[in-house]
């Protein structure tokens, strides 16, 4: 749809509406699970809200005249999994084009040398950071290790809009920044103009910003359910518990005996036991939200398989309080975004049914120990847990519908 009015005659808006609506009682859409809830939801016109919101999204492309803004993109450490998800990513992109790709042990080379998978893209060769020439860019994903960030992103010139996916400005403590990841800030004057970029629960600033810190993907699967039923008091600061497993992605693409096949395959191993270098930011995301120190007790894992993500969460509810007042919270939140979904009561989550996209499932349950609950939260790692949210940040921060590019549905098998 969103290609047809880029290079084509543009449709009216009311027969864009019909098509569309009649497309999703064909299909019976329904944002990547089997069930109407949200479809089920209209707007005083009596038009569903999924309609509703893609026709918002298209009088938007409609009123900024798509033809005369391309926005020309920089994809810093081009030649990792997040840089490489992000090139894909923006394939279905209306707007976004690639116009400069670092990779400094890859310079030279061609992105498809590298992805084979990418083989039918048209893009430049990658080189090196310091040979790369910014005029011909707008913005930037900076898709480097923490640590190599700060310098870099403090000499790109200031006009550019830039993600950054690294952790090396997403906790605004400068001293926790040193704790735990073992060395000096570079670039304080920049962490304090970082915004942090959880999408669903940071928006509006998102949408000013210039430089966006990219959440990390157990953060994001975490605090997506945490963090509203805390600021509604539903739940207790106290006894939050998190058994969180990932795919082997997360850990990166460079070569680590840890994460050869026989080193992973049939088996599944904790890691970062008590010392993860997320916990810093959940507790201040959680922080934030209570307004007063929240500790959690965190351990991942990792798991053998190539990309996803699970964080069962285990909480103490507020007496009174029930798993149904929390699933009709969370619901309610939730209700009017695109990608993050509560599912029907009873329906577990799982990473199979969000390979690939940008969606987070979620559900509530009832734990068998009187008053307490247990969330179950599923993303892609590759995805929502970093480059599809990276995406959506820069849509808000470029003044575009934050989906596009990012409606692809989850692969399943």
């Amino acid at each position: 749809m969103a290609m047809s009015i880029c290079v084509g005659a543009t449709p009216s808006i009311s027969s864009l509406a019909s098509e569309m609506w009649g497309g999703i009682n064909r299909a019976r859409y329904v944002s990547g699970v089997n069930a109407s809830p949200r479809c089920a939801s209209t707007t005083k016109q009596g038009v569903p809200l999924q309609v509703a919101s893609a026709l918002k999204d298209l009088q938007v492309v409609q009123d900024r005249k798509v033809k005369s803004e391309l926005v020309r993109i920089g994809v810093l450490g081009a030649s990792g999994y997040t840089g490489s998800e992000i090139v894909r990513l923006l394939a279905t992109h209306p707007a976004f084009a690639v116009t400069v790709m670092t990779a400094d042990r890859k310079a030279g080379q061609s992105l498809a040398s590298v992805f084979p998978h990418l083989i039918t893209q048209d893009l430049p060769n990658m080189v090196a950071v310091k040979d790369a020439d910014f005029s011909e860019v707008d913005a930037i994903f900076c898709c480097l290790p923490h640590g190599t960030t700060q310098e870099i992103i403090a000499s790109l010139p200031r006009s550019l809009k830039v993600v950054d996916l690294s952790a090396d400005f997403r906790l605004k403590d400068i001293a926790q920044y040193e704790k735990w990841y073992n060395g000096a800030h570079r670039a304080p004057e920049l962490q304090e103009e970082a915004v942090y970029g959880l999408t669903e629960l940071h928006r509006d600033e998102v949408r000013s910003a210039r430089l966006v810190a990219n959440p990390g993907c157990y953060p994001t699967t975490i605090q997506l359910p945490l963090v509203p039923l805390l600021q509604a008091g539903l739940i207790s600061k106290d006894g939050i518990i998190i058994d969180a497993k990932s795919g082997v992605s997360g850990a990166g693409r460079s070569a680590k005996e840890a994460n050869l096949y026989t080193e992973i395959a049939e088996g599944m191993k904790s890691y970062g036991i008590t010392n993860h270098r997320h916990v810093p930011e959940i507790e201040q995301g959680l922080t934030q939200a209570v307004g007063s120190q929240v500790t959690i007790s965190f351990t991942p894992h990792l798991i053998p398989m190539s990309r996803g993500m699970q964080s069962t969460i285990y909480m103490q509810m507020v007496n009174g309080v029930t798993v149904d007042d929390l699933r009709a919270h969370l619901k309610s939140k939730f209700e009017d975004e695109e990608f993050v979904v509560v599912l029907p009561k009873g329906v577990v989550p799982c990473t199979a049914h969000v390979r690939g996209s940008n969606y987070c499932l979620l559900n509530v349950f009832e734990d068998r120990i009187p008053g307490r609950a247990i969330v179950v939260s599923v993303i892609d790692n590759l995805v929502k847990g970093a480059s599809g949210q990276a995406l959506q940040n820069m849509n808000l921060m470029m003044g575009w519908p934050e989906t596009s590019g990012l409606l692809q549905q989850p692969m399943f098998p």
